[in-house]
């Protein structure tokens, strides 16, 4: 597998230096990512401020994900990306020298402005680059990069933190945004070309919909963008929340042992990934969407009936794999969808969609985690699951083709 992801490094070099400015950028986001809480508690910050300070990040990505991408269309991909990054560079900076705690929530906006951009732009390209016959494999080489810079990030950032303290982190992530924004002014073309010259301009006709309206009215589209609620929901509502919650509460088990589990998850996460794409490229999306659907929703039935540590790690092991199978094919299938000449504006409504979960899912689960406990919270993201996977199981359209084997 490692061969042929750098077989295709190796013949898309556009591709090459976007994973290597998303893995520069991601690292720096990994590394704020286990010393946000502590910084606010030394502004006086109470859990609640920690939570705000999150929200208020994830606020900006859903509100400046559609702007963003439809400004691509406009503009182009690369001076957009350049935008999010020096975005990125000043909201990180801003967090690092802030003096309140309101300025610090101030900046994180300012930075969740930077992400939407830098994330939404990065997909754009990549399907600006692919094509339906490759787009699953190269939007999960994308999502490789993204998901080892977000791993390995948070070790570092506790390195920081313990050496250099609680600002550190921030600083080195303004110093990494302006490395990828450095790489991008050099190394990355613009490529809204590419679809222009296959695809050709959107042009809204007297009485057509608009590209929103058109997506809207695509069940495909609308389900898919319904598993990236549900997949951004699980991760912040659950894995980061209540899974933990549940995992001390009821299942005795201690801080060490949870986060050993989620480790292994995620490695496995990054370990999947890759594979994910070109399983979707040979035998289509769904094939592997619905299983890491359904993987996902078993593996917080598991966490919500655990009596043991080998089944919480299962549990995790379930969750690691699960979202690396539906992650960068859902991807793909929403630009498969894109309206000809439109993939950046549909790109931008994919992650926007996405992005409602980062804000509501941790609210939700924590409302239903409060009124009937973690278990609970758990079994409702397990059930939504099935809500959407099975819709999307029968009624969204496939939209990549299985390859044909011919025998000799």
């Amino acid at each position: 597998m490692l061969a042929r992801v750098l077989d295709v490094l190796r013949e898309n070099r556009i591709l090459l230096w976007l994973s290597l400015i998303t893995l520069v950028n991601q690292l720096g986001f990994g590394l704020v990512i286990p010393v946000l809480p502590f910084f606010v508690q030394t502004f006086g910050g109470t859990e609640a401020a920690v939570g705000a300070a999150v929200a208020a990040y994830g606020l900006a990505r859903l509100l400046f994900d559609l702007p963003m991408g439809h400004l691509t269309e406009r503009a182009g991909r690369r001076p957009v990306l350049m935008i999010g990054e020096a975005i990125t560079v000043i909201g990180s900076l801003g967090c690092g020298l802030a003096l309140t705690y309101p300025q610090l929530l101030a900046f994180r906006f300012v930075g969740g402005i930077g992400s939407a951009t830098v994330l939404t732009v990065g997909q754009i390209i990549v399907a600006d680059v692919s094509k339906r016959e490759n787009r699953g494999r190269l939007m999960s080489i994308y999502m490789t990069f993204f998901q080892l810079a977000v791993g390995i990030g948070p070790v570092f950032g506790g390195a920081l933190n313990q050496a250099l303290g609680p600002r550190s982190p921030f600083l080195v992530f303004a110093l990494l945004a302006l490395l990828a924004l450095t790489i991008a002014f050099f190394r990355l073309p613009e490529t809204r070309k590419l679809q222009a010259a296959s695809a050709g301009p959107w042009v809204e006709r007297t009485g057509e919909p608009s590209i929103l309206g058109r997506l809207l009215r695509n069940p495909g589209f609308v389900l898919v963008g319904m598993i990236g609620f549900a997949a951004t929901t699980a991760r912040t509502g659950g894995i980061f929340s209540a899974v933990p919650a549940t995992a001390y509460r009821f299942g005795g088990l201690t801080p060490g042992q949870v986060g050993l589990a989620i480790t292994v998850a995620n490695l496995l996460n990054f370990g999947t990934v890759s594979g994910a794409g070109f399983l979707a490229d040979r035998f289509g999306r769904k094939a592997t969407i619905v299983p890491g659907g359904a993987l996902v929703g078993i593996s917080f039935v598991l966490f919500s009936f655990q009596t043991s540590y080998p089944m919480f790690v299962v549990a995790a092991i379930f969750w690691g794999i699960g979202s690396a199978l539906y992650n960068s094919p859902a991807s793909a299938y929403a630009a498969d969808l894109a309206p000809s000449g439109a993939i950046g504006t549909t790109m931008g409504i994919y992650r926007m969609l996405s992005d409602v979960g980062y804000v509501v899912g941790p609210l939700a689960i924590g409302v239903i985690a409060d009124g009937v406990g973690p278990v609970g919270a758990l079994l409702t993201v397990a059930g939504m699951f099935v809500v959407i996977v099975v819709p999307f199981l029968l009624y969204a359209p496939e939209t990549r083709r299985p390859v044909k084997i011919v025998e000799a």
